[in-house]
């Protein structure tokens, strides 16, 4: 490990938040609405929050260990992976 750190350090370091650039403000909505439609249990000490602000999804996760946060951000990319093929599917979306 750099420095005495941890295992646990560098990651979270590396990997404690994502922005997410979609081509619209109603692009990143939908994605957000998609990927977070209940509030979570806590479980296994990792938490998520996610945010929408113009065309950007924003993830931040907090996590008490390295394995539980790399679960936790695999889980998350693997749902975002799916959100993003049903749009490029389903082609952009209609204005309402």
């Amino acid at each position: 490990m750099l420095d005495g750190g941890t295992e646990y350090d560098i990651i979270r370091d590396k990997f404690r938040a994502l922005d997410v650039a979609f081509p619209s403000a109603r692009e990143a909505s939908i994605a957000f609405q998609s990927l977070s439609p209940d509030r979570e249990p806590r479980r296994g000490g990792a938490t998520k929050e996610l945010h929408a602000a113009g065309s950007t999804l924003s993830v931040r996760w907090t996590a008490e260990e390295a394995r539980i946060l790399r679960v936790s951000v695999g889980s998350f990319l693997d749902h975002l992976a799916l959100v993003l093929e049903t749009m490029i599917e389903f082609g952009p979306p209609v204005a309402q």
